[in-house]
């Protein structure tokens, strides 16, 4: 990517990968509003139970964390690899981990698309899916 410098790169991999370790906490804290706003506002999440089911715009999002039922939860969030595309686009991909009350833990990835806008980085879209139950 000629058209930045390795440490505009290096900017933008860690605001990113910030994101994807934000979300994890909030998630757990069940904020969902904070949670929401990490989306542009036409964004898109699937869940790991669900990845081929795209739930799109924070409204939708927001519906779909509020619908859950109350749950202790710890994401654990590694492998993070962010890409950056262009100046305000990059994805990534990362390997998480979650344990929920009794439940055996769930081991997963999230597949992410970034984009910069004027609240700064934000998800475009978030697409997990669940590889060992």
């Amino acid at each position: 990517m000629s058209d930045l410098t390795l440490q505009q790169r290096r900017a933008i991999e860690c605001e990113c990968a910030r994101l994807v370790n934000l979300y994890a906490n909030l998630n757990d804290a069940a904020d969902w509003q904070a949670l929401v706003n990490l989306y542009i506002p036409d964004g898109a999440m699937a869940r790991p139970s669900a990845p081929d089911v795209l739930i799109r715009g924070r409204t939708a999002i927001l519906a779909a964390f509020q619908a859950r039922a109350p749950r202790a939860t710890r994401h654990f969030c590694a492998n993070i690899v962010v890409d950056v595309d262009s100046p305000t686009a990059a994805h990534a991909q990362s390997a998480m981990l979650l344990y929920s009350g009794t439940d055996a833990p769930l081991v997963g990835s999230f597949h992410d698309r970034f984009v910069l806008t004027g609240e700064g980085w934000r998800f475009a879209e978030r697409r997990g899916l669940l590889h060992f139950r």
